[in-house]
């Protein structure tokens, strides 16, 4: 987990605009270099060092001897370098498993090299030698990148759009700054005079296709057949081998633990796999909320079943709302639930920061999206429909719980890790028949549970243990966090606000004075830039006017 920053063609003097490289700084807590490009004086790649893999070649802009006219600049992970490098031959210089894209894009170009990455990762690639730039980021975008280009065409790049709001340009009105779509790449052409021209935008990987990279997985190919069992066992077989990649790091390696399916499979699978491979320490497991929460009661029953070294983190609502503004600032959003889940994360990985050496932290995301986890799937009209919206969910990811999962934890120097949205786990679940993935028997992810009943993995309670959000699970059941955080916005945005709201804020205009309030502190720190969120996460089939379950009729607290 790094922070990249880069620009091409800047016009303004670098030493200027190298202030805002400093904006993304909590990224890479361990080393920081600016370096200008040879033979371009306005271009520069600027780079935040958190120290995963291979301490002393690991800094950026990487370059190496074979290929001097390359230089790269990437954010992320990538599982199977050591697989490729096998596969094809590659002669490394570095025990960076980034390195494997300068030999990919040597010997098959652009499209390939990306396809063939088994990981996340976001990055900046320059081929002096063809005056090219590329752009590209992971399927779900698990790695946050921005981009700013204007009509002159320079070009400015980032990890997070906050290293990209205060560049200087020549245009007399705000550059678009947007996200940059996950699972694509994009090609400039760099002029002599730095600037560049965008000549191709493609996607290369989409959440239902079979990976280009799963013929060289070290998992060889599972049976075909849909019968329940054997789908079962690929399952596990995946989800296993999910994790398993995930344990490439130099650093300790930790995992949330809410108490819920998917954080609890992740621990238990995640404390299993260490005892194999021999790790030297015990895992570290955490959790949050309040004394008497639903997650940090089930979160304990988990730990102390698999084995784990547990901490518990309890914060108060006041804490929690003293929190908001920060959070809100890092993440780059004002959507409502990605702000309420997001206070719990934050606090948790400042907590980890400060009081651990727990640095690689593994986590449940992509679950709920995957498997159709929201409760609101029970109202799904058809198969088709509920497998229809859990992929348009995996697409979103980057702009809802992708985007709070990296930013509460870089926030903090941690790098996330994400097995639920491993490429071949994911295409293969989307690829099973429709009605296999539906909730069933009142319960929804019915096929998950099922694949880990009867093996003891995790207490019975909690592999059936119903949905409870992030965000609600933190707080007790007699007052939920969206009912302290709602109390507390009451008497800071006052009626007339609310009536003028649609003039004030025409794009998603705020309906009530909790989202009113997260739309002014987001105002405050990104002026006009609005449209980064495209739409509130809402529950889908159901009359929803919060996107909390507890505010849904069709929820059902656990009975214990």
């Amino acid at each position: 987990m790094c922070g990249i920053w880069a620009l091409f063609g800047s016009d303004e003097c670098l030493s200027v605009q190298c202030t805002s490289a400093m904006k993304i700084a909590h990224r890479g807590p361990d080393a920081f270099r600016f370096e200008n490009v040879n033979g371009f004086t306005n271009c520069c790649f600027g780079f935040h060092r958190l120290a995963i893999m291979d301490h002393l070649y690991g800094m950026q802009p990487l370059r190496i001897k074979k290929f001097p006219f390359l230089w790269l600049c990437y954010n992320g992970e990538i599982y199977n370098h050591q697989t490729l490098k096998k596969q094809f031959e590659f002669d490394y210089q570095t025990k960076v498993d980034g390195e494997v894209l300068l030999h990919l894009y040597d010997r098959f170009g652009i499209q390939k090299m990306a396809s063939l990455l088994d990981g996340v990762f976001a990055f900046i690639l320059l081929d002096t030698a063809n005056r090219k730039v590329f752009l590209g980021r992971d399927t779900y975008g698990v790695r946050p990148l921005f981009r700013l280009l204007t009509d002159n065409g320079f070009l400015a790049v980032c990890s997070e759009a906050k290293g990209l709001i205060n560049i200087n340009h020549a245009m007399a009105g705000p550059a678009s700054i947007v996200p940059f779509l996950p699972g694509h790449y994009e090609v400039f052409d760099l002029k002599q005079n730095g600037k560049v021209q965008s000549i191709q935008s493609e996607q290369f990987h989409f959440c239902t296709q079979e990976p280009a990279h799963a013929i060289y997985d070290t998992v060889e190919r599972l049976p075909t057949s849909f019968d329940e069992e054997t789908v079962k066992s690929n399952i596990r077989t995946l989800f296993e081998n999910a994790v398993r990649k995930r344990l490439m790091a130099h650093r300790r390696i930790g995992c949330l633990l809410s108490g819920g399916l998917d954080s609890s499979l992740v621990a238990a699978t995640l404390v299993k796999l260490a005892k194999e491979e021999k790790l030297q320490y015990p895992i570290q497991t955490f959790s949050i909320g309040s004394d008497d929460s639903p997650d940090i009661i089930a979160a304990f029953k988990v730990a102390a079943h698999i084995g784990s070294e547990h901490h518990e983190v309890n914060f108060t609502a006041e804490e929690g709302i003293q929190a908001v503004e920060d959070v809100i600032f890092h993440l780059e959003t004002y959507d409502i639930t990605t702000i309420r889940a997001s206070v719990g994360m934050y606090l948790v990985s400042k907590y980890i920061r400060e009081k651990t050496d727990s640095v690689v932290i593994f986590s449940g995301e992509g679950s709920d999206e995957l498997t159709q986890g929201y409760i609101y799937f029970h109202k799904a009209p058809n198969p088709k429909a509920a497998a229809e919206d859990s992929v348009r969910l995996m697409k979103e990811l980057y702009l809802f719980d992708v985007l709070r999962a990296d930013r509460t934890t870089a926030a903090h120097g941690l790098e996330l890790r994400v097995p639920f949205l491993d490429h071949r786990f994911t295409a293969y679940y989307l690829s099973l028949p429709e009605e296999m993935r539906i909730p069933k028997h009142g319960v929804e992810k019915h096929l998950l549970r099922e694949s880990f009943k009867g093996l003891n993995f995790i207490p019975d309670e909690i592999l059936w243990r119903s949905k409870e959000a992030f965000s609600d699970g933190v707080m007790s059941m007699k007052k939920s966090w969206y009912t302290c955080l709602q109390e507390h916005v009451e008497s800071m945005v006052n009626d007339d606000q609310m009536e003028k709201a649609h003039n004030m804020f025409p794009h998603n205009p705020p309906c009530n004075k909790e989202a009113y309030y997260y739309r002014q502190v987001f105002e405050k720190y990104y002026p006009g830039r609005a449209e980064w969120l495209s739409h509130y996460w809402m529950p889908r089939w159901i009359d929803a006017v919060d996107p909390s379950a507890r505010t849904l009729s069709i929820y059902k607290p656990d009975k214990d």
